[in-house]
């Protein structure tokens, strides 16, 4: 008897982990696929304008419509940390926001810009439930210890590598076989596919109703106040606001390289870099803690930057870009795990939503400022970008060691 019990028990241990393999894998194709449908909502609606002969500077402000309102986000992320089911929270956004955005792709060719302007506006509210807040499930899908938290954020940043490619890949496939509102509607219904297999996601344990749960403003408060909250957020703002000035560095420089075509190999380039890093952390997670690591990390894309300018050629150039993506995919993997390591289970998903939020926010300004400041000379923006995560790296490193100069 004692011997069945022994091998029932023994049996556990695999069961648990096969369940949580499973897990893993039916989270990376649900977040891949409402991620791809919100990356790649940009790229089709600008299309979808230009084939409805709107002027540029209206499809850009068409698409423009979609990433402002992740802001937003935020302010409706409350009720992912009080809903008893945040699948079902998670998946009533990938439902709305395929359903406006087919709307509007729908309206757009017959009706007045506005109109599809404003369910797309109210489309991109529900974007960071399709990133951070996907991602904010993933610590109880990937079990207690830190290897394995640390594996499955890895996961998470090659969800978030593949999404960034496979949508604006497929709408520009699907516009070019057939047209950019069958390529928008396709964008949209995959939102509404990814909802289900949300759905399929193992459910967690619902909060307890004991806890209070902070409103937005007072979670923004909270990460401000703790020092490794507040560091994440400083270092991922920063870092997202630098790299977005590598692809208007590649546009700029892909002339003397040969063509425009050089800028798309550029960006590929980084893509990869960024796949092949997750790919090595899934081999080889983290170790560090989170906190310290993520400054160290944030050097090295700093590092990475400067690498990038110093490439003479177009082979060390391709290497350069592909060092950074690595090095950016390594610095985002840290980052997922201070956000699930230091925000406290009451507001997790509050705290996901807004770094996310506010990463995207700071990505979309540093591609503007890379836009202006690269008329002056080819190199300033990278050297802004630069010197800006060198120093706020630099800073978090001081501000870290504070507490421990003062015991001494």
């Amino acid at each position: 008897m004692s011997s069945g019990l022994t091998r029932s028990a023994g049996l556990g241990v695999p069961r648990r982990k096969d369940r949580r393999v499973g897990a893993l894998a039916r989270y990376v194709f649900a977040a891949t696929l409402v991620r791809s449908a919100d990356g790649g909502a940009v790229v089709a609606i600008v299309l979808l304008a230009h084939a409805c002969g709107m002027p540029g500077w209206l499809a850009g402000l068409l698409g423009a419509s979609i990433t402002a309102p992740h802001l937003l986000g935020p302010f409706i992320a409350r009720r992912l940390d009080t809903a008893r089911d945040g699948r079902k929270v998670i998946a009533s956004a990938a439902v709305l926001h395929g359903v406006l955005l087919g709307a509007a792709a729908l309206l757009l060719p017959v009706a007045w810009a506005i109109w599809p302007a404003m369910l797309l506006f109210a489309s991109g509210i529900f974007g960071p439930m399709l990133t951070g807040g996907i991602s904010s499930r993933l610590p109880s899908i990937a079990g207690p210890g830190q290897r394995s938290q640390r594996r499955a954020q890895s996961w998470d940043v090659a969800s978030y590598g593949l999404s960034g490619t496979l949508g604006p890949a497929a709408v520009a496939w699907i516009a070019a076989a057939s047209d950019a509102l069958t390529a928008t509607l396709v964008l949209a219904g995959a939102a509404v596919v990814g909802a289900g297999a949300v759905l399929a996601l193992p459910r967690q344990e619902p909060p307890n109703k004991a806890v209070d749960v902070p409103s937005p403003g007072r979670t923004l408060s909270l990460i401000w106040a703790r020092g490794p909250l507040r560091r994440t957020l400083g270092l991922t703002v920063t870092v997202a606001f630098s790299v977005a000035a590598l692809p208007i560095y590649a546009v700029a420089t892909a002339p003397a390289y040969g063509g425009a075509s050089a800028a798309g190999t550029l960006v590929a380039a980084y893509g990869i870099g960024n796949l092949l890093g997750s790919a090595g952390l899934m081999l080889r997670p983290l170790r560090r803690d989170a906190d310290p690591l993520m400054s160290s990390l944030a050097a090295l894309v700093a590092a990475t930057l400067i690498l990038v300018m110093l490439t003479p050629t177009l082979p060390t150039s391709l290497i350069a870009f592909g060092l950074a993506g690595i090095a950016n995919a390594m610095f985002f993997a840290a980052t997922l795990a201070a956000r699930s390591e230091y925000a406290p289970i009451e507001a997790r998903g509050q705290v996901f939503i807004w770094v996310g939020a506010l990463k995207i926010a700071a990505g979309s300004a540093g591609t503007a400022v890379a836009g202006a400041t690269i008329t002056q000379t080819v190199w300033a923006p990278l050297l802004l970008a630069t010197a800006l995560t060198a120093a706020t790296a630099t800073s978090s490193i001081i501000e870290r060691s504070r507490p421990r100069l003062s015991k001494h």
